[in-house]
């Protein structure tokens, strides 16, 4: 009978503890959140990628019932905002925004990345995606992408496009359209999106790659043109705009950015689809909606295994990019 009755023990024993990790996570969703949530972000206060996200955050307090803190760490490539966040704890309470710079180009051009984006990461939601325009000056001769093609093509080297900054979406798109055209073209990187949109307007460099959101108030102001839209389909906000997908030459050619929120590897499943269903249904509102266009952004309805997904991938097609032009940032 003491027999019997040892062996129910033990064997209730190795069933606790088998569901104590099933227990742990459970309690953590049940319980999230219990107190306010930081998010670490890259980007300096007033840039684009940090307008949404206060706007985000406002909207998952409410859902919450706890205040949502932004933590800007800007510089260093996004290295002093990873660091800050190296020790979260996965209880969910501590995210932080990444964009697809660190996320999918940064593993090329550094060879010796202070951060594993697959080891150290788990991707939860992307909140923001934009597509990017051609922009030239205002009294420019180029007026669409074609015309900049044809004088590439004409004179190599000759054609001048700039960014902001080596390595940026911005940079690597001329660096995309210029594998597939066999096109030689100068590179010229400023240090914020103001020195070039300026420099767009004046002249300086022949084109440049622009959201909405960086080069939209020049545009508005009729400093600089949109010439075109480096995307399969034309943004129903500038419905005049030709899309890259329409040409048979220059399909293909399409050049976004997006930015998404990312917790510690270790952060539970439950807790992590807790948070990207919050984070979903937060997007989803109609206000939110109009403010994210507001900005130029959309949010796309990505699950977080097929945010996964999409990292892969796009690591995989920027490398190929990346390494035919031998591009170093270390």
């Amino acid at each position: 009978m003491n027999a019997r009755r040892n062996l129910i023990r033990a064997i209730g024993a190795c069933a606790a503890a088998a569901c104590a990790p099933v227990c742990i996570t459970r309690a953590w969703a049940q319980q999230f959140p219990s107190r306010p949530v930081r998010v670490v972000t890259p980007f300096p206060p007033g840039s684009g990628p940090d307008a949404a996200l206060r706007v985000l955050a406002e909207a998952l307090a409410a859902r919450w019932g706890q205040p949502v803190v932004i933590d800007n760490k800007p510089g260093g490539n996004g290295f002093i905002a990873v660091a800050a966040f190296r020790q979260a704890a996965p209880d969910g309470h501590e995210l932080i925004q990444l964009d697809s710079t660190h996320t999918t180009t940064h593993p090329h051009t550094f060879s010796k990345l202070p951060y594993d984006v697959e080891r150290d990461f788990v991707p939860v939601s992307m909140m923001l995606r934009t597509s990017f325009f051609v922009t030239t000056g205002a009294g420019s001769r180029y007026k669409s992408l074609e015309d900049i093609v044809a004088a590439a093509q004409a004179r190599p080297g000759a054609v001048t496009y700039g960014s902001w900054g080596t390595g940026s979406p911005g940079h690597l798109g001329g660096l995309q359209l210029q594998a597939m055209r066999s096109l030689q073209m100068v590179h010229v990187p400023f240090r914020d999106f103001g020195q070039l949109y300026a420099a767009v307007a004046s002249q300086q460099v022949d084109w440049a790659l622009g959201s909405i959101a960086s080069a939209g108030p020049l545009e508005r102001g009729g400093k600089i043109r949109f010439v075109a839209f480096a995307a399969p389909a034309r943004d129903p906000q500038y419905a005049n705009v030709a899309a890259t997908g329409e040409t048979p030459d220059l399909r293909g050619f399409e050049v976004s950015g997006w930015a998404g929120l990312f917790g510690p590897r270790a952060l539970a499943p439950a807790l992590r689809n807790q948070i990207a269903g919050d984070v979903a249904a937060s997007l989803a509102a109609p206000e939110m909606i109009e403010r994210y266009r507001a900005f130029g952004y959309e949010a796309p309805k990505l699950a977080p295994d097929e945010f996964a997904h999409l990292i892969r991938h796009e690591t995989a097609a920027w490398g190929d990019v990346i390494h035919a032009a031998k591009l170093r940032l270390d």
